[in-house]
């Protein structure tokens, strides 16, 4: 574990440090112009005063979804495992869902987080559970492996002890996150995509250009590895069955797609329906990329290592991406690569710190001091930004210590875990009417204890799950189950228990859910809602959802 934290040779030569300081001075004037525009209110503060564009609330979707451990961990899943992984790539067509079934309800609510928008549903019991959870979750999960995984990537680009990339960049991204707000997140956010997205084509150009293009890697690696194109692995896969991939992996996609404040914020920031969901619809194009940019390089590496070892060795499968940044790229392109990979860690850095901060203020501090000032507010959002990034840097040392082993794969379960209750009650609680405050809370503890039960077990028989033992009982048969499976049965419950617990209670006052749920809309917003989007909104979604099928059809082995 020790050797992440030795100073590595940077890979970057004169030219490089003048285009990545080019970067990094127009990633500065974007936060000083937002932070000269000044943040009057809560709202400017936390959802950029409701006015930013389709384009920018797309981009700063995919920037806020791809962090430096999603690029280099899906060119990694890519080298090792080939295309199964591709399957969470594919979850643009539920960005669509975002857009076109939950934003309506959202933007109708007025909520500007997604606790505050449960207890408008439901009530405030659900608001303060999911205000919690989500806060503990950020820092557990998000917070930490995005500095872990993001020291490391700097550490080996810059050559750069670790430590000190992975405070450097929290710091740099503190800072602009604190003084601008969610403007700053966002606008850098648009900035960051384009640059990323730049440098990750050039890499897979290059690439199949030196593998002989794409026949030649598809022969390559198939001779090698005859299921490296294949997504749809059996039921009985260990670590990929299709079931848990296809359905377990939408069950995930739309807690974190529709339900998560870390990515709905950004749609909140628009000053209407039609914008979000513009916005949503070009998130979801965006959305396609990461298979292209990040999954294929790690194919096209694993091709380049059987063709010629000598010059493309990879010592671990997450070295798949730097190796072909060291090896491919012109001096000047290696700049703007290295630019791109620190991009994808700030954007995430930048939107979990403001989604935190968001749901502090608003959904605990203000609900604890109803009466306290929008200036106030501001500067209770700016302590609490403040607070995560001292929070995220303290959990440094902790994620030294268990960032290779077996907890790292835990954070990465848990959000399947987390996923199936949270699901169950926002689509419930929009399609059905009938769901009350009841059955909301029950179901969201419910799944808090499955997921406590799930983990525990899990790590209680760890030493005999790696060694491959077969005890029987039913506890030992829980804890084994594939975690994508077990976001299957626990959705189940969920669904099963939230309509027998509404059922079985009073019905709610559906006055004072007016246009929260499908059968609680008024004709005027119908009609609104009919008015929302154009025929082009509607032809984009459709072409998307057939290239997703098309790529689902083509990846068959």
């Amino acid at each position: 574990m020790k050797n992440n934290f030795l100073v590595a040779q940077s890979v970057l030569e004169n030219l490089d440090w003048v285009v990545l300081g080019i970067y990094f001075l127009a990633l500065v004037a974007v936060a000083v112009w937002v932070v000269l525009q000044k943040n009057k209110n809560t709202e400017d503060y936390f959802l950029a005063g409701r006015n930013v564009g389709w384009f920018v609330i797309g981009a700063s979707i995919f920037a806020s979804n791809i962090g430096s451990e999603h690029v280099v961990g899906l060119a990694g899943t890519g080298f090792e495992s080939g295309t199964p992984m591709a399957h969470y790539e594919l979850h643009a067509w539920i960005v669509l869902l975002l857009g076109w079934l939950f934003l309506p309800f959202y933007i109708r609510s007025g909520a500007f987080t997604m606790p505050e928008f449960l207890e408008k549903r439901f009530d405030s019991r659900s608001r303060w559970f999911l205000s919690l959870f989500s806060l503990v979750a950020y820092v557990l999960t998000k917070v930490s492996v995005t500095i872990y995984a993001g020291g490391i990537v700097v550490s080996e680009l810059l050559g750069i002890p670790f430590w000190y990339g992975a405070i450097g960049i929290v710091i740099f991204t503190g800072i602009y996150t604190v003084i601008g707000g969610m403007k700053a997140v966002i606008y850098t956010e648009t900035l960051q995509t384009v640059i990323l997205i730049l440098g990750s084509i050039i890499i897979t150009y290059l690439g199949l250009q030196e593998v002989g293009g794409w026949s030649q890697l598809r022969e390559t690696v198939t001779t090698v590895s005859p299921d490296h194109f294949n997504m749809w692995r059996p039921m009985s896969d260990p670590n990929f069955p299709w079931t848990g991939l296809l359905i377990g992996g939408t069950i995930v996609g739309i807690w974190y797609w529709c339900t998560d404040q870390y990515i709905v914020q950004r749609t909140l920031a628009a000053n209407n329906i039609k914008i979000g969901r513009r916005g949503a619809i070009f998130g979801a194009y965006l959305k396609l990329l990461p298979i292209l940019i990040f999954l294929v390089p790690g194919i096209i590496a694993f091709a380049l290592s059987i063709q010629n070892p000598e010059v493309f060795s990879v010592e671990k499968a997450d070295r798949a991406f730097p190796m072909l940044v060291k090896t491919l790229l012109p001096v000047g392109l290696k700049g703007l690569v290295a630019g791109g990979l620190m991009a994808a860690l700030m954007s995430s850095l930048a939107s979990v710190f403001n989604s935190c901060s968001t749901i502090f203020t608003i959904d605990i501090y203000k609900k604890l001091k109803p009466n306290k000032s929008e200036k106030s507010l501001l500067t209770t959002g700016k302590i609490a930004t403040g607070f995560i990034v001292v929070l995220g840097i303290i959990w440094i040392p902790i994620m030294e210590k268990i960032g290779g082993g077996v907890m790292y794969q835990y954070l990465q379960n848990v959000q399947s875990y987390i996923a199936p209750p949270v699901t169950a009650v926002f689509l419930l609680g929009i399609i059905w009417k009938r769901v009350n405050s009841s059955a909301a809370i029950t179901t969201l503890l419910a799944g808090l204890g499955l997921l406590i039960i799930r983990l525990s077990s899990e790590i209680y028989y760890q030493p005999q799950i790696a060694a491959g033992e077969n005890i029987d009982g039913f506890i030992y048969s829980f804890a084994t189950i594939n975690f994508a499976h077990m976001a299957i049965f626990m959705f189940i419950f969920s669904v099963i228990l939230c309509i027998s617990v509404s059922l079985a209670t009073t019905a709610p006052d559906y006055s004072l859910i007016k246009g929260l749920s499908f059968g609680t809309l008024t004709e005027e917003q119908r009609a609104a809602n009919k008015n929302s989007y154009d025929r082009i909104d509607v032809v984009l979604s459709v072409i998307l959802v057939l290239l997703v099928i098309g790529v689902l059809s083509y990846f068959t082995g």
